[in-house]
């Protein structure tokens, strides 16, 4: 099991999105996904900053550590076309050590232009399609491609990496993770959906499958409960909402009813080694290849001494007595 950290860009501005990396690498992460949007989820989060900007600069203050988008929407905000582009960029500045995650997005980030908000199965077919632009702009050939959403005219991308870019689609249902096993090369699971995770598995998905596990490390446990209600109330919005409402205005509107208590067993909270063990092994036998923890809320300095000091080489000799 490959153990990452989550670069939250709606807790953190990019100064600290960069300070998150460069201090994920020196404790020992090997992977680092960052989130990709145009607005918080709710204004308590209170960031949003421009996810290329923002792996541009961490490029330059890192060395060793591989980041990935978790994930990026390439189909109503963002032509492919530009993804592609933006892509081939990011692993230029971080040879062999970037992938792209892509998914189908939410209302909150994609209305902004106006567009309408297609239905789930449309925005499947746009995926799809994105995919297909990505791979033949990635060719580095001059492209002409017409389909039923995208037009690319005479495009091509000079600039492009020496090794091929890792393309992991994000799933929360079945329907999407098998599109992930058909055009991907690795799986990030919304919300550790297994059902999700076991289509991925059983239609020949064989590339790695990434989770992202909710973190608070605060050993009293109300007061952590707290501080994930007031900064990441999302696990307990349900069902399709998350895709559906377009501000983060709503997104509270649809929290106002969540108490701390009601995020019990959907954070891990406090320094307890063997818990995070325990997860991470349940986790690892599920099928998950990589998991990323995301430390909710302001209070990272603690986090990062935990995952160094005790958490990460507890993970490394469980990895090597494996």
């Amino acid at each position: 099991m490959r153990i990452g950290y989550k670069l939250c860009s709606e807790e953190r501005d990019p100064l600290g999105l960069v300070d998150d990396a460069r201090r994920a690498e020196s404790a020992g992460f090997e992977f680092a996904a960052i989130s990709d949007h145009y607005h918080p989820w709710i204004d308590a989060q209170g960031e949003s900053p421009f996810v290329w900007t923002s792996i541009g600069a961490i490029a330059s203050a890192t060395e060793r550590i591989t980041i990935g988008t978790a994930v990026t929407c390439p189909t109503v905000r963002q032509h492919p076309a530009l993804v592609a582009q933006a892509a081939a960029t990011a692993a230029c500045l971080l040879p062999g050590r970037f992938f792209l995650g892509v998914g189908t997005g939410e209302r909150l980030n994609e209305h902004i232009f106006g567009d309408p908000w297609p239905a789930a199965a449309v925005r499947r077919e746009m995926l799809a399609e994105a995919v297909e632009v990505f791979r033949e702009l990635w060719s580095g050939e001059l492209t002409t491609f017409d389909g039923r959403y995208y037009t690319v005219d005479t495009a091509r991308l000079y600039t492009l990496p020496n090794e091929p870019i890792p393309l992991y689609l994000a799933a929360s249902g079945t329907e999407a993770a098998s599109l992930a096993a058909q055009l991907g090369d690795g799986l990030i699971v919304a919300g550790d959906t297994r059902d999700a995770l076991r289509t991925y598995i059983d239609e020949g998905g064989d590339g790695p499958r990434l989770a992202e596990m909710l973190v608070n490390v605060e050993d009293d446990e109300d007061r952590a409960l707290a501080t994930t209600h007031e900064k990441w109330p999302n696990p307990a919005i349900p069902g399709e909402l998350s895709a559906e409402l377009p501000l983060p205005r709503h997104f509270e509107q649809a929290a106002s009813g969540v108490q701390p208590e009601d995020l019990r067993g959907k954070v891990l909270t406090g320094t307890n080694v063997d818990t995070y063990l325990s997860q991470i092994s349940e986790l690892s036998s599920a099928g998950y290849t990589h998991v990323f923890l995301h430390q909710v809320g302001a209070d990272q300095d603690a986090f990062f001494r935990f995952a160094s000091e005790r958490l990460l080489p507890a993970v490394r000799s469980t990895n090597e007595a494996a």
